[in-house]
């Protein structure tokens, strides 16, 4: 999970985005999110989605399956993918 919050933190520095920004988006403290993006708490999917969103980027580049990140985060990500594709609903381009 380290890798993954890594990931977090060095993707919103490049987009000049603060702790307090991402904090305010998601709807939690600062120290919450400094929590998440310094790995001391397990991030879940709807997290991860929304964190995406704010990034404007794929969850998948923030937590690849080669990361050490939380392979069951990974199987609910990819059965969600797989349903909303057999079932012919349109996946935002974010999310690809």
């Amino acid at each position: 999970m380290k890798e993954c919050s890594n990931s977090i933190r060095q993707i919103r520095r490049n987009k000049d985005y603060t702790q307090e920004y991402m904090a305010l988006e998601l709807g939690i403290s600062q120290k919450a999110y400094s929590d998440l993006e310094n790995g001391k708490v397990r991030m879940n999917m709807s997290t991860l989605l929304k964190v995406a969103e704010i990034l404007e980027i794929s969850p998948a580049g923030i937590c690849t399956l080669s990361s050490a990140c939380d392979s069951g985060m990974q199987r609910k990500y990819q059965r969600l993918m797989d349903y909303l594709k057999e079932n012919n609903i349109q996946i935002p381009n974010e999310f690809l």
